[in-house]
């Protein structure tokens, strides 16, 4: 021991001492003991362990590995040469066998990998599902199937600020808070096995029914409040790490890597009886609740990942956003092949949502920073271009031209690339989420929508400081509206500290749901 630690050791033992016979306690100082963190953290939802299945007969014993010289025939030193002759065909005829086998194998692999394009049934769906799971799964879909949930209008002048309606206001957002303050979790699980990508709340008033996208294309669909079958109850020290409800894991898109994510999810808003999926496999899908079948609808040509889609209410068309800087209207009465392409941007344009009030107008948020609104009425006006398809044509035509006023209606240029914006479901409000770290919020004045021009101004009402910067390894924040138009017209966002941030369509913060418990 140095002279310096044993000088330390005799300060700690002196000091020690001192403590001791003055009657001081560490308690006494104000010092708090530690806490204990295993009290405050919650656990991690435990994976519930799959069904024991029946035991498989026993697969038969490999072969195996053999020098390929041991392999060659014993050649008889005293063959004719008809005997040789024989021989050397009979080889070559297994070597022809052999080489067909490998080349089947590597035509099955190269399949295995390629988008699927023909309709799948619930079986082709959910291949690691024994019956009981499809037969569950199946009366989910027909609880789903009693009553029609079309998509609801709300009036533009619904939750109006005027000077009138300024007490009305501020007494459904006191109701709002209220609300929020008695909301708690009540139910966890690992629904999809990879990254959650997208998801969307099912408007069946009934039962509560989440759909989830995944990094690797898998559609999970939840039913939180569902009793498990089987479950033990004895141990209830692991009650709260438990997963809670049933959940369904459906191969949407193929093949299951990161190059199939699925982008968005939407409901048919004429009854809420099919959902749509995009992914990046570059197909959009509809399946069905009624047949169990999905279908592919659209897909794009060469890589053009689909990062979008938006449906109006009548929902007999569709509007899709691309990583090429296009917009694909797709009307579902016709072909696919009559899918009409337009390109608007010479980046990649991450959302497009249809005004519910005006389905013309159609709202753009864009990597090139533009939140853009345009007027679906006046594509026409750009196939007067000598290039209708090229962006960069294009983007030159909005900046210099008089003419694009008519189809280009508003633009506010953000700090960075936009991750998502979207009408609020009156058709008025608008929200945007950029990686500048801002929520930015407009209120749009129906004259504006009226007018066949451009509009006066185009700047937002509120910004809000909001941290985006997800990184590499987790899902872009979006802010999304709620689609009950019977309340206060807000948007939740996550939060990097682990909470749900709910806003007002003004900017102003209704509440903060965490729950370090859960």
């Amino acid at each position: 021991m140095s002279d310096f630690d044993a000088e330390r050791e005799a300060n700690i033992a002196r000091n020690k001492a001192l403590l001791a016979s003055l009657d001081i306690s560490v308690q006494s100082l104000g010092i708090a003991p530690k806490a204990d963190k295993s009290k405050l953290q919650a656990r991690p939802v435990q994976p519930r362990r799959p069904a024991k299945r029946a035991a498989a007969s026993p697969l038969p014993a490999r072969t195996t590995r053999a020098s390929t010289r041991l392999k060659l025939p014993v050649v008889n030193p005293n063959e004719t040469p008809a005997q040789k002759k024989k021989r050397e065909k009979e080889e070559e005829d297994v070597r022809k066998k052999e080489e067909d086998k490998r080349l089947e194998a590597e035509e099955r692999e190269r399949q295995a990998k390629r988008p699927r394009h023909q309709d799948l049934d619930l079986t082709a769906l959910t291949d690691d599902l024994d019956d009981s799971g499809r037969s569950t799964l199946r009366s989910t879909f027909q609880e789903l199937l009693k009553t029609s949930n079309p998509r609801r209008a709300t009036s533009q002048d619904a939750f109006t600020c005027d000077a009138d309606g300024t007490d009305q206001e501020a007494r459904e957002v006191t109701d709002l808070k209220k609300r929020l303050e008695k909301m708690k979790v009540v139910a966890r699980a690992k629904v999809c096995q990879d990254r959650i990508y997208s998801a969307a709340y099912h408007p069946e008033k009934t039962k509560d029914i989440i759909f989830f996208g995944d990094k690797h294309g898998q559609l999970g669909i939840w039913d939180p409040r569902a009793p498990i079958e089987g479950e033990d109850d004895d141990d209830e020290a692991e009650t709260e790490s438990k997963e809670n409800g049933q959940y369904w894991r459906l191969q949407a898109h193929w093949p299951a890597t990161s190059k199939s994510s699925i982008s968005s999810i939407k409901f048919d808003p004429n009854d809420a009886h099919s959902v749509f999926t995009s992914s990046y496999d570059c197909t959009l899908r509809s399946l069905s609740f009624t047949s169990g079948i999905s279908r592919e609808i659209f897909a794009t040509e060469g890589n053009t990942l689909i990062h979008s889609v938006d449906l109006p209410p009548t929902g007999n068309e569709m509007w899709i956003s691309d990583s090429s800087g296009g917009l694909t209207h797709l009307d579902l009465r016709e072909d696919k092949s009559k899918a009409r392409w337009h390109g608007v941007s010479t980046h990649k344009i991450g959302t497009v949502s249809i005004n519910p009030a005006n389905p013309h107008f159609l709202l753009t948020a864009s990597n090139n920073r533009f939140l853009r609104i345009w007027d679906a009425r006046n594509f026409d006006i750009l196939k007067t271009l000598d290039d209708e398809d090229d962006s960069k044509i294009i983007e030159e035509f909005l900046r210099h031209s008089e003419d694009a006023g008519t189809c280009l209606r508003g633009e506010w240029e953000h700090g960075k690339a936009i991750n998502s914006a979207y009408w609020d479901p009156r058709g008025r409000g608008i929200v945007s989420t950029c990686y500048d770290d801002k929520l930015r919020f407009w209120d749009i004045d129906r004259s504006f929508l009226n007018r066949p021009s451009k509009f006066p101004t185009s700047r937002p009402k509120r910004e809000v400081s909001h941290d985006c910067q997800t990184g590499r390894w987790l899902t872009v924040l979006k802010a999304q509206w709620s689609p009950n138009p019977d309340v206060l017209p807000h948007v939740t966002v996550g939060n990097m500290r682990h909470s749900l941030d709910i806003y007002t369509c003004k900017g102003e913060l209704l509440a903060k749901l965490s729950d370090p418990k859960r």
